[in-house]
């Protein structure tokens, strides 16, 4: 399969981390929801060995019904229940911005794992600002919520984001910004990994960053 039917057969930001999961890797998937990542990771990945943590029943019983290992859990609590580097990729999409202890989930899920993948939207794309000008919190494809049914409780930027991994002391490894339709903007270049423009100017054009973080 190629990389573009990658991208077409799963949620945007899904499509760009399971072209970053290899046969027999294995993975843990925070918030999975039902489970859809890691039943197509099970699919069209030989040998893969993952588990999700959800703690919405109703979304952990969908995950059963898909085949997915899946434990009942609160990511506020920690993963204390895995050992250092017992993961390949530790997955928290579109999950960031709903959680409140954001430092030491971003630390629990390097020292479980070997890479960090952590996909969300970005607030600072020029429709959000937009909306807010004009007097009205954002609603988007990656921000779906009224302001008064909303889960997230953060709303950052690739700026911030980015910021953060330098005091966590968290490598980027690969970074993909995608725009309101899920298509990948072209901010580097593939031969030599050199950004052709300034984070602030991608700023204003992703609506969804998806990361790949190691241990700097």
């Amino acid at each position: 399969m190629t990389d573009n039917e990658l991208s077409l057969s799963l949620r945007a930001d899904f499509g760009v981390i399971a072209s970053w999961v290899k046969n027999n890797d294995k993975v843990l998937d925070l918030g999975c929801g039902d489970g859809s990542l890691i039943a197509w990771l099970h699919k069209h990945k030989k040998n893969i060995k993952a588990w999700g943590i959800e703690i919405d029943e109703n979304q952990m019983l969908k995950a059963i019904r898909n085949g997915v290992n899946v434990i009942q859990t609160d990511l506020e609590d920690g993963l204390k229940d895995f050992a250092d580097n017992s993961f390949d990729h530790v997955i928290l999409s579109k999950t960031l911005q709903t959680v409140f202890n954001t430092e030491d989930i971003l630390k629990e899920m390097i020292r479980v794992g070997k890479s960090v993948v952590v996909s969300f939207p970005n607030f600072a794309f020029w429709k959000n600002l937009e909306s807010v000008i004009i007097g009205h919190m954002p609603v988007s494809e990656d921000l779906p919520y009224e302001w008064y049914n909303s889960p997230n409780v953060r709303f950052l930027t690739l700026l911030d984001f980015e910021g953060l991994c330098r005091k966590l002391n968290l490598q980027i490894l690969d970074r993909h910004l995608l725009d309101e339709n899920g298509d990948l903007i072209k901010d580097n270049e593939q031969q030599n990994k050199k950004y052709v423009y300034p984070l602030e100017d991608l700023n204003f054009l992703t609506s969804l960053a998806v990361y790949r973080l190691g241990r700097a």
